[in-house]
């Protein structure tokens, strides 16, 4: 895809608060079941990809997503919240965490947004762009989206703030990770809807504990794909992954937060004390 990403990474960046009152935003919708949390852009990563994070020792950026789907036959209900489910059990993606963090997207002056964990607030590159890690979500943005006949994050930052950054329309060879064949490769179903008790509740409050976390990303971990099955030894060995993880994105996260909250400046330069200070890869910057 031809885009011009600089400046921008509206893709990557919970914009909502800094838009214009006249636009609108919404989760990116690829229509279906609603999630159940209001994390902007979640970027949903394969069964592959998770565990690859996993044993590089990121299980620290990863987060569930349930979804709502009140009206279905199928769903089950878990904490009040009727869940997508597929054959009773609830279905989910697992995807980046987002953290606060100080951006100025599409030459606005800097200011705190929930921004991906692997975002460099300064040059407003991805940290992991030519690293393995990378997911395929992102590699092939915003060309699932066309395929889909759906609204790219390019076109809403054209409309908001102007300019030119979906160059060109052909979605080449994308293939819509959420299509045909994703069950247990990208969209995953939890074994034991009771075991869940209170953590939906605190997914859909924003306040996911660790253990909540290592529970959805261990399923997803241990799911064949093209079935319901979980390996319960590589679950084992994921759930503890997980929550042993301690990743400079993990610990740059918290700092980010205390940052935020106390109310300083939102710097763009602070990523090099918050993050590069605690390994995390540079990037090139712009031509």
């Amino acid at each position: 895809m031809n885009v011009d990403c600089k400046g921008c990474a509206g893709c990557c960046i919970d914009w909502r608060g800094v838009a214009p009152s006249s636009v609108s935003l919404d989760h990116e919708r690829r229509g279906g079941p609603v999630p159940i949390d209001d994390t902007y852009n979640l970027v949903p990563l394969s069964s592959d990809e998770v565990r690859r994070f996993l044993r590089d020792g990121f299980g620290d950026v990863l987060t569930p997503r349930p979804f709502l789907d009140p009206d279905a036959e199928s769903a089950v209900t878990v904490d009040g919240h009727r869940l997508a489910a597929i054959d009773g059990r609830p279905a989910f993606l697992v995807g980046l965490r987002k953290v606060p963090k100080p951006v100025g997207p599409f030459g606005l002056d800097p200011e705190w947004l929930p921004s991906c964990a692997f975002l460099d607030p300064e040059t407003l590159q991805c940290r992991i762009h030519d690293d393995e890690r990378y997911p395929d979500a992102c590699g092939t943005y915003p060309g699932d989206n066309l395929a889909l006949d759906a609204e790219t994050e390019c076109e809403r930052v054209e409309g908001a703030f102007g300019g030119d950054r979906l160059l060109d329309d052909d979605p080449e060879d994308a293939e819509p990770l959420l299509g045909v064949g994703a069950l247990g490769a990208t969209v995953f179903a939890h074994p034991d809807p009771e075991a869940l008790s209170g953590c939906i509740e605190r997914i859909a409050a924003g306040e996911p504990t660790d253990a909540d976390r290592a529970e959805f990303v261990a399923v997803a971990a241990a799911s064949r794909p093209g079935t319901l099955a979980i390996d319960g030894d590589r679950y084992e060995a994921a759930y503890e992954r997980a929550l042993a993880a301690d990743s400079w994105a993990g610990r740059a996260r918290e700092e980010w937060i205390r940052r935020a909250e106390t109310g300083e400046a939102a710097d763009p330069s602070l990523g090099e004390t918050v993050e590069d200070d605690r390994g995390a890869p540079t990037t090139p910057g712009w031509d």
